[in-house]
């Protein structure tokens, strides 16, 4: 069936391409915290290993929340490790960091997640997608917060 939300087809595929780019920085920032929660060690441990845990949970269910837009405007959600490594601009760690390593790689991947939202944010604005909009605002609402946080840890 043809998909008539008010958003003429054209702008929904720029809107689900620019939320497909965010999905795949959100599932790398989801992979790469829940491999911090894993593997921190140090003073910091409890502190630092419950904080992932609540952060790696926040990002599991952006992911589903950023794939079932992109699915509403009618195109797929990649949904591949390779999809995401080929798209996502979060790099992956080749070893195990320290943990104030951990927290500024976090730290630099949600800014970076809240730059791809917030890029994504004008095409979404221009097509009057409201709904669009309020994924992104809460996605960037969050990393900026956590970002913020993480950094208060290096203080």
């Amino acid at each position: 069936m043809q998909i008539d939300i008010g958003i003429p087809e054209e702008q929904r595929k720029e809107i689900a391409a620019d939320l497909s780019l965010l999905l795949a920085d959100s599932y790398t920032l989801y992979l790469k915290t829940h491999y911090y929660h894993w593997n921190v060690v140090g003073p910091m441990f409890q502190t630092l290993h419950l904080m992932f845990e609540q952060h790696y949970n926040e990002l599991a269910i952006a992911v589903d929340v950023i794939a079932e837009r992109i699915r509403a405007l009618g195109e797929l959600a990649p949904g591949t490790y390779r999809e995401f490594a080929g798209m996502s601009s979060i790099e992956e760690d080749e070893e195990v960091p320290t943990a104030e390593e951990m927290i500024r790689n976090l730290v630099l991947a949600h800014e970076q997640v809240v730059r791809t939202a917030r890029h994504a944010m004008s095409a979404a604005e221009d097509a009057g997608d409201a709904t669009s909009e309020d994924l992104l605002t809460q996605r960037m609402e969050f990393s900026e917060k956590t970002a913020w946080m993480l950094r208060s840890l290096l203080a």
